[in-house]
């Protein structure tokens, strides 16, 4: 008898495959091996030590643990198959080798799902399989819902996210793909790290609701009867410990923004940023450009990868061009031929691009919304925006030669900011105007605002910010990228969802 894992089957059929898993539970119990109190089970190796290494194991016994995916049932002996971390390992399951009572409980006790202890040497098979041929067998953990179908995983999306557990048991795909992630989450701080950068951790409850575009979550501070927000960036606080003299500092930081969701967007988040005194924002251009071609190369083996059918390649120069010069390139508007506001407009109408603000909106709003409609969809291999209007920038240091533009870039692969940089603003009259401009106009545009200017940061910049620069960038984006992952929910192990109507 073949037994894999079930094939697609009912709710009435699953619900029935649960009750007979229960009364075989019931059963182990009543003859006192109840699988649950189990504590222990001493595991001396794993599936990929023993196959990759099978030269050093080879008749040698080993002691393994994992989840029974496959059975093959043939009278007097069976062939399985367990998965642990690593994957899966065939096991040999001889009844006069186990014992004529556990070889019986194997038959008709155990299930798809279980997890098992076993104890036995190892082998290769005719076929060249390398296996384990058991001696000793012990249920650990009885599964009681019955295991998705081997041959086609669990495709269906909904339960994927909400049921993420599962997925991992049947889908080793995205086992492996959050294995990446937690790689690339190494490689990050292996990189910053060894270039003198000190990672700290800030608030992620804070007081104020600032004036930044992105719309907070609000809770309540019971003891201190306070609203409260979840932190919405990391910025403000890092940039207090480059004026407390810290001068490289970096967060792996968890984000949170009520906001819309879409293959790229999730309400929470993780982020990079990264702070360093005496640096400008070139200089973090070239330290992007380095980092990512480092661990695309150590995670993936090659800075060359394809992305949703598109090949990249991370390691060449990455472009470089000014949002002027990217909007002149790609829709023909030039910005230096416009003599006010109201010529930026009439270019913006000619051409179909809709600018938010309308008849307030200044050369830099236009400019903006013109690259927005027309040049990021054409970035497809890595490249660099740099110099962004002032209207865009509030915490961006102005160029001195042109003071309607702020030294900031943002980088874009396949058509979407990765990330965001800036020669940071250290000017505290400046930043408290611009503050106090935000801060205004988000009031004016969400009713129940209550945004307000974060004097505390304004009075650290009162004692010197020293010439910094800065950037952010989305973690979660980056995974993404090199799992070829089409969508963030499959690179977060537990996606926001909405909840399931409760039945009862």
């Amino acid at each position: 008898m073949d037994e894999m894992i079930n094939d697609a089957l009912s709710e009435e059929e699953l619900a029935e495959q649960a009750r007979i898993r229960r009364e075989k539970l019931q059963k182990l119990t009543d003859e006192g091996k109840n699988p649950f109190v189990k504590v222990s089970f001493d595991a001396t190796a794993d599936s990929s030590a023993v196959k990759n290494g099978f030269e050093n194991y080879e008749g040698k016994t080993v002691r393994l643990a994992g989840r029974l995916m496959s059975r093959r049932i043939m009278g007097k002996a069976s062939f399985s198959h367990i998965s642990d971390r690593d994957g899966l390992i065939q096991l040999y399951v001889r009844r006069d080798d186990v014992g004529e009572e556990d070889y019986a409980s194997f038959k008709k006790d155990y299930d798809l799902g279980d997890i098992i202890g076993v104890e036995g040497y190892v082998f290769k098979t005719q076929t060249g399989e390398v296996s384990v041929h058991c001696t000793h067998i012990e249920m650990l953990t009885k599964c009681l819902r019955p295991l998705p179908e081997k041959q086609h995983g669990l495709t269906n999306t909904d339960i994927r996210y909400r049921q993420r557990d599962l997925d991992l048991i049947v889908n080793p795909e995205v086992r492996q793909a959050f294995i990446t992630r937690s790689l690339i989450f190494r490689e990050i701080r292996s990189f910053l790290d060894g270039r003198g950068f000190l990672e700290v951790d800030t608030p992620v409850l804070t007081t104020l609701e600032i004036g930044a575009a992105a719309r907070p979550f609000k809770t309540r501070h019971n003891a201190l009867d306070i609203d409260m927000y979840l932190r919405i960036e990391t910025e403000l606080y890092l940039k207090r410990l480059i004026v407390g003299g810290l001068e490289k500092v970096y967060e792996v930081g968890r984000i949170f923004r009520n906001e819309g969701m879409d293959a790229f967007h999730n309400p929470e988040f993780t982020t990079v940023e990264l702070y360093q005194a005496y640096c400008d924002y070139f200089s973090l251009m070239d330290l992007v450009e380095d980092m990512y071609k480092t661990i695309a190369q150590n995670v993936c083996g090659t800075t060359d990868i394809t992305y949703q059918g598109t090949k990249l390649s991370l390691g060449q120069p990455w472009e470089r061009m000014t949002m002027k010069q990217a909007v002149k390139k790609y829709c023909g508007a030039d910005y230096d031929l416009w003599a006010s506001d109201e010529d930026a407009r009439a270019c913006a109408k000619q051409l179909g691009a809709e600018v938010p603000e309308g008849d307030r909106a200044t050369k830099g709003h236009v400019l903006i919304a013109l690259f927005d409609a027309f040049c990021e969809d054409k970035l497809i291999q890595p490249t660099f925006i740099y110099d962004y209007p002032v209207e865009n920038s509030p915490l961006a240091k102005r160029k001195e030669d042109d003071p309607a533009f702020t030294q900031r870039f943002e980088y874009f692969i396949c058509a979407h900011e990765f990330g965001n940089a800036f020669s940071e603003l250290n000017d505290p009259i400046d930043q408290k105007q611009r503050f106090i401009k935000q801060v205004e106009e988000k009031r004016a545009q969400e009713k129940d605002c209550k945004a307000q200017v974060d004097e505390d940061f304004i009075t650290a910049l009162e004692y010197g910010l020293p010439p910094t620069g800065g950037l952010g960038f989305g973690v979660d984006r980056l995974v993404m990228l090199l799992t070829d992952s089409a969508t963030i929910r499959d690179v977060l192990l537990f996606p926001t969802m909405k909840p399931k109507k409760n039945s009862v």
